[in-house]
């Protein structure tokens, strides 16, 4: 902690508490108000294979959007995510659901049926339907990496992700429907 301080009538040194918490409240503010700066134009970029490279860019997310390749256009937006469910382009609408997110599973367009089940997430792996079985691993997500089934190996990397975004986008984005 530093300490700010003021002369007093005496010309003599003298540190203020109440003057030491003025300046460390302005600090933390300022710190807050540029971490949500940074947060709020963060953006989540998913690479094809082990590349990291611009022109091998898949898709951006940015925000509850994801846009095809290096671009946040609107006329470049796949797919909006939003309370649990993934639309087509820049819909909402019922009728655009592609998917429905529910606890660990993924299911096909508005259902939440057993039948419909598409993929199972559970310890860094996506499994196919309601199996967790290891023949039923499609997807191996480790670090910041996807590889196809169950395999780490570098030349099974399918994806790249540079960035945060959760386990169901990766399945919706990578996985085989």
């Amino acid at each position: 902690m530093f300490f700010c301080s003021k002369n007093n009538y005496f010309g003599t040194h003298i540190s203020s508490p109440l003057f030491n918490f003025q300046i460390m409240r302005k600090v933390i503010l300022l710190t807050i108000f540029t971490l949500n700066v940074v947060f709020a134009m963060a953006q989540t970029k998913i690479y094809r294979g082990n590349s990291s490279s611009y022109s091998d860019c898949l898709y951006t997310v940015n925000d509850e959007k994801v846009y095809r390749g290096n671009s946040t256009s609107y006329s470049d937006c796949r797919y909006t995510f939003n309370d649990g469910k993934v639309y087509k382009g820049n819909s909402t609408s019922y009728s655009d659901c592609l998917f429905t997110i529910h606890g660990n599973k993924i299911y096909a367009g508005n259902s939440t049926s057993y039948s419909d089940c598409l993929y199972t997430i559970g310890e860094g792996k996506i499994y196919r339907g309601n199996s967790t079985s290891y023949s039923d691993c499609l997807l191996t997500v480790e670090k910041n990496k996807v590889y196809r089934g169950n395999s780490t190996s570098y030349s099974d990397c399918i994806a790249t992700i540079d960035g945060i975004v959760k386990y169901a986008l990766v399945a919706v984005l990578i996985g085989p429907y």
